[in-house]
């Protein structure tokens, strides 16, 4: 059965850093892509970052470029988003899912992915 869960959401002041983690299980990070993606209230779904399955290419959206890091550790089948220099407008639900995905143009399209995540909540306040 395949299940993504994420955790590390928070409440944060701006300027503070946060890591995300996405636990994987039914599947090893090297069969799907993980990509992350957010949601704040009225507004659409957005594709955040990804990593590749294979060669573990990793994508961003411009918004995030320079702040965020994806990483993956595949001994513990979780995949990282490490959030620096956060901003209020990064507040939102953050979900991670898994798919086929390997080229730019497609990281950040909801549907790509086959698995979703139940998401955490990051707040950027102060």
């Amino acid at each position: 059965q395949v299940q993504l869960v994420e955790s590390g959401g928070d409440l944060v002041q701006p300027g503070g850093s946060l890591r995300l983690s996405c636990a994987v299980s039914g599947f090893s990070l090297g069969y799907y892509s993980i990509g992350w993606f957010r949601q704040a209230p009225g507004k659409e779904r957005e594709g955040v970052s990804c990593i590749t399955s294979g060669d573990g290419m990793t994508y961003y959206v411009d918004s995030v470029r320079g702040r965020f890091t994806i990483s993956r550790d595949n001994a513990k089948n979780t995949v990282y988003l490490q959030m620096d220099s956060l901003k209020p407008e990064d507040t939102a639900v953050y979900y991670c899912a898994a798919g086929p995905v390997d080229f730019y143009s497609d990281f950040d399209d909801p549907l790509m992915y086959r698995y979703w995540g139940q998401g955490t909540q990051v707040t950027v306040s102060s």
